[in-house]
């Protein structure tokens, strides 16, 4: 998996981590356990009875065993959406 991440580096993405949380930001590098390093990171929150809210978190470093999911952002699809406006279940921790 490492070898694909390579290309991810200095890419902005959004990461669900096993806890069930909501992580966005530009990765910045990684290590062979996947640790990963994302500048510019925003935690985002998601209520059913509000909009999605944004946390500012700035520099951050995500477990490797934490992580579930990571992808590129399309920032075309991402700066034409009202996240303001969004409405959702906050997922459950992944349960193995």
């Amino acid at each position: 998996m490492s070898g694909s991440l390579e290309s991810y580096v200095g890419q902005p993405v959004i990461i669900l981590s096993c806890d069930g949380r909501c992580f966005s930001g530009t990765l910045k590098g990684f290590d062979q356990l996947i640790n990963l390093i994302l500048d510019d990171t925003h935690e985002r929150i998601f209520s059913t009875t509000s909009g999605m809210e944004q946390i500012s978190l700035g520099l951050k470093i995500i477990r490797g065993d934490n992580v579930s999911v990571i992808g590129l952002v399309d920032e075309a699809i991402e700066n034409s959406v009202d996240f303001s406006k969004i409405r959702g279940e906050p997922l459950n921790p992944v349960v193995h």
